[in-house]
């Protein structure tokens, strides 16, 4: 038995819109490990390296366009996600805010 080229060794999402499972037919190691350990679904080995999963089609996400923002807007989400940040940053003790003084 031959290993699979790296063109060979795909990842095919198909549903239709008769059955509500989605499969997931899958070569790449890391989408396995994401659908085994992350979401706790079982595969089917198809040979090869090859793993089937079913998945519910409602967690598939159709792809959509990049937003497209102004300088400005890009500007005020920045800030937004600083400040965000800086208000999810664990106090300091008072001896570390001793430290820096």
């Amino acid at each position: 038995m031959r290993d699979l080229e790296a063109d060979e060794r795909e990842t095919s999402i198909v549903f239709d819109e008769t059955q509500n499972p989605a499969v997931v037919l899958t070569y790449n190691k890391t989408w396995q490990k994401h659908f085994e350990q992350r979401l706790g679904i079982e595969g089917k080995d198809v040979g090869m390296g090859g793993m089937e999963y079913l998945i519910d089609k409602h967690r598939i996400k159709p792809p959509r366009a990049p937003l497209k923002l102004t300088a400005k807007a890009r500007e005020d989400r920045a800030a937004r996600i600083r400040g965000i940040s800086k208000k999810t940053q664990t106090p300091l003790s008072k001896k570390e805010a001793k430290k820096q003084t």
